[in-house]
């Protein structure tokens, strides 16, 4: 197995000469993946659990979705690796779009799903999340863990602080979502962390095509972005 680059980095204060080498490796990776991706355009990131298999209903609901936004003249990108990724870029390999994979290198050993068109596997997350964000104009998420979390919330603060324009921002599975929403709503809003601007980022639903059609209307409204015709 590779050895852990990231826990190698945040171990502690090191030497020049190993600074140096972290920054040249970190700039190798990134350039990697902007030469990878390049030319994606018009591009919809979907996030979601590598846990649930082909017979779950959030697995179905993230085919369905990206079959329907491939159908739309979206591609689809994903973090590579198997189940709601899997589903999605399954989804946009039926659509005839191109299925885009950003994998990460873990002791688990994840290893790209079967319906990648492209992908690279990276060793640092942040800089698959800038992949995961770089070449997207909307972005879809479903129910997961810890790192889905991260992306949710990453993507908003990103948005709220204007690193990143106000893209289409989708959550799918909302009885899943439902005590994080109240949680916003309810306490996040009334202390005053957060504002209604904040909530309004997000667009809640289980609906495939109302996911396309969120998305079209945000994208037609505020971006210029010419969607592609599947073959």
């Amino acid at each position: 197995m590779k050895k852990n680059r990231d826990l190698s980095l945040l171990e502690g204060d090191q030497s020049t000469w190993k600074n140096w080498l972290k920054i040249w490796q970190i700039s190798r990776e990134l350039n990697r993946g902007f030469r990878s991706f390049r030319g994606l355009s018009p591009c919809i990131t979907i996030f979601g659990s590598a846990k649930f298999d082909s017979n779950h209903k959030y697995y179905q609901l993230a085919h369905a979705t990206a079959l329907a936004l491939g159908n739309a003249g979206y591609n689809i990108m994903t973090g590579g690796g198997p189940g709601i990724m899997e589903a999605a870029n399954k989804g946009a390999q039926e659509a005839g779009v191109i299925s885009i994979g950003c994998n990460i290198q873990l002791p688990s050993e994840q290893k790209p799903n079967p319906y990648l068109d492209r992908w690279s596997t990276f060793d640092h997350f942040y800089v698959r999340k800038l992949m995961l964000l770089k070449f997207s104009c909307g972005f879809v998420i479903l129910p997961g863990a810890f790192g889905t979390l991260d992306e949710i919330f990453e993507t908003l603060n990103l948005m709220q602080t204007g690193k990143i324009l106000h893209f289409p921002l989708v959550l799918m599975g909302c009885d899943y979502w439902e005590n994080m929403r109240m949680f916003m709503q309810g306490k996040m809003l009334s202390e005053g962390t957060i504002d209604h601007d904040g909530i309004n980022k997000m667009y809640f639903t289980d609906d495939p095509e109302q996911t396309v059609s969120y998305i079209n209307a945000k994208i037609d409204s505020d971006f210029d972005v010419r969607k592609i015709v599947p073959e």
